[in-house]
């Protein structure tokens, strides 16, 4: 069996609080600066075209993209938005909207029409970036956007878009004069099934100057300039683009996947001798899953950090996964709210199964409903704690205000309940809402739900999660069918079809189930935590 050297300590809470790990020389600078000292050093990679990008041509890439919005008139503090697939020019975008001093909305590259361009009026994007790889959805957006006004699109445009390249090909390479620190916007989907976007404070310092919280976080992922790091994940989402742009902030190398896949991620470690990566708990069940060729296949042994986040871990998966690389995982907690962190290592979680460790960013406090504070071992809603509020809901005070303590302001909480041990390790045990965790991504039922009741044949409809060993959960319908309906497997056939032209194809539930009736309250609510318990057999954790 191969696996990776077994990481060194990591004496997490010290490195993440700013004082780095003994011998580890944290030199964080801008990508323009590694592109100075280093043009011709790689930047990024496609994992499997090997297709590359140095520090040179990002930074030239990048400068030119920030000069024409520069000279369409966008100033700090503006919003852009990009649409793309994992694609080689995604980087560029970024690191353009990072030089620039604007907010930077990543869109998820699999939501309809109607979905991105609501992400995109109503983090009011004066400007968005896509590919030809998503024109079937892009084509549709132009007269869904009345206030975003330039369209790019790269590898060949269609009616409505300008093309990327010529549009950004006669601007000058070499940085703009200020270079004011973006930030980036993400949207995380609320219990009403709309998303809402996280607005982060713009950072007070040029791109250029050192970033605290790179310096804070690199080296306990052992993340530095001779880093080659493979990204798995999607690019929009909060973390592999977090880390990603760690990785150019030190001078590493990024090596991406164009499409998630158990086998050649695990060639990809080899091929490109990866360092560091980043997984969902999923990726693991699905490796952990090939036959014993597939997995030992492959010399693994450049491989000594693996990061992982984003769900709960099934403790029996990483406890295999240890075991198949060695003590090299390495565990966070937090939200795209950049609210508060935990972290844990292989060797903690070794002596804290299921815990995702102590905060190493704010300090934690778990309450019952009403704010007070609960004992070690005691479940409540987890609160982080900061010098202040670190966020807002765009354009949404209300659901800002939902997210803080009733008493502390600057306590705020991502609607997870857990419970502290005597040790201040934290342990996930059920979440506020009804939120869905499929394979790492948050799924909100209510807008799926929204959908199907339009179907003739529905008269209600509920949309929960249900155990799944691959997934974590799985996205199941509950319907109650009209009255005269004759309930088929033609007829579940025939509404996920409805479902899959009007909502995200991640979102389309997995199965159909029909009822006579569901259990609604007199005053209308549906109670789906009867619905929810037959399938998670009355327990009270939905986390397995």
């Amino acid at each position: 069996m191969r696996r990776g050297p077994p990481a060194s300590p990591v004496t997490a809470v010290a490195s993440l609080r700013g004082r780095p790990q003994a011998g580890v020389i944290v030199k964080p600078l801008f990508p323009g600066a590694h592109a100075a000292e280093s043009p011709g050093k790689t930047a990024i990679v496609m994992a499997t075209t090997g297709e590359i990008v140095t520090y040179g041509e990002l930074e030239a890439r990048s400068c030119r993209l920030a000069h024409f919005w520069h000279q369409a008139g966008l100033r700090r503090g503006d919003h852009v938005a990009v649409f793309l697939e994992n694609h080689l020019r995604y980087f560029e975008v970024f690191w353009a909207a990072r030089r620039s001093g604007l907010y930077l909305t990543p869109v998820n590259r699999y939501l309809t029409a109607e979905e991105a361009a609501y992400i995109v009026s109503d983090c009011g994007a004066t400007s968005l970036v896509s590919s030809a790889g998503l024109a079937d959805v892009a084509v549709d957006l132009p007269p869904l956007l009345s206030e975003c006004h330039l369209l790019l699109m790269m590898d060949g445009a269609v009616a409505g878009w300008l093309g990327y390249e010529n549009a950004v090909a006669e601007q000058p390479p070499e940085p703009l004069l200020a270079q004011p620190c973006g930030a980036v916007m993400f949207y995380s989907s609320g219990t009403t099934g709309r998303p809402k976007g996280i607005l982060p404070e713009l950072p007070e310092r040029s791109v250029d100057e050192p970033d605290d919280d790179t310096v804070a976080l690199a080296p306990s992922f052992q993340i530095d300039a001779d880093a080659v790091y493979l990204s798995p994940a999607p690019l929009y989402h909060a973390a592999p683009l977090g880390f990603t742009s760690m990785v150019h902030t030190m001078g590493g190398a990024v090596v991406v996947m164009e499409k998630w896949d158990p086998v050649l991620a695990l060639e990809f470690i080899e091929r490109h001798s990866v360092t560091v990566s980043q997984w969902v708990p999923t990726m693991f069940t699905r490796m952990l899953k090939l036959p014993p060729e597939a997995r030992e296949a492959h010399d693994l042994s450049s491989h000594r950090v693996a990061i992982h986040a984003a769900a709960p871990c099934p403790v029996e998966i990483k406890r295999q996964m240890i075991e198949w690389w060695g003590p090299i995982l390495v565990e966070y907690y937090g939200g795209s709210e950049g609210n508060g962190l935990t972290f844990i290592s292989s060797e903690a979680w070794l002596a804290h199964p299921g815990s995702v460790g102590q905060a190493v960013l704010g300090s934690l406090h778990v309450c019952d409903d009403d704010g007070n504070e609960l004992a070690h071992g005691e479940e409540g809603l987890i609160y982080f704690e900061r010098d202040e509020m670190p966020f807002e809901y765009h354009n949404d005070p209300v659901k800002t205000r939902q997210a803080q303590h009733p008493v502390h302001e600057s306590w705020s909480a991502l609607g997870d309940v857990g419970y502290l041990d005597a040790e201040e390790f934290l342990y996930l045990t059920d979440r506020k809402a009804f939120m869905i965790i499929s394979g790492g991504i948050n799924i909100y039922p209510q807008e799926i739900e929204d959908a199907l009741v339009m179907h003739p044949g529905v008269a209600d409809v509920a949309v929960i999660g249900v155990p799944d060993e691959d997934l974590g959960e799985a996205v199941k319908a509950v319907v109650q069918p009209m009255e005269g309906t004759v309930t088929s497997d033609e007829l579940a056939t025939e509404l996920l079809a409805w479902l899959r032209d009007r909502v995200a194809h991640y979102k389309v539930p997995k199965s159909v189930d029909f009822e006579a009736q569901l259990p609604r309250l007199p005053t209308g609510k549906l109670y789906k935590r009867l619905l929810r318990d037959r399938y998670w057999g009355k327990r009270n954790s939905r986390i397995v």
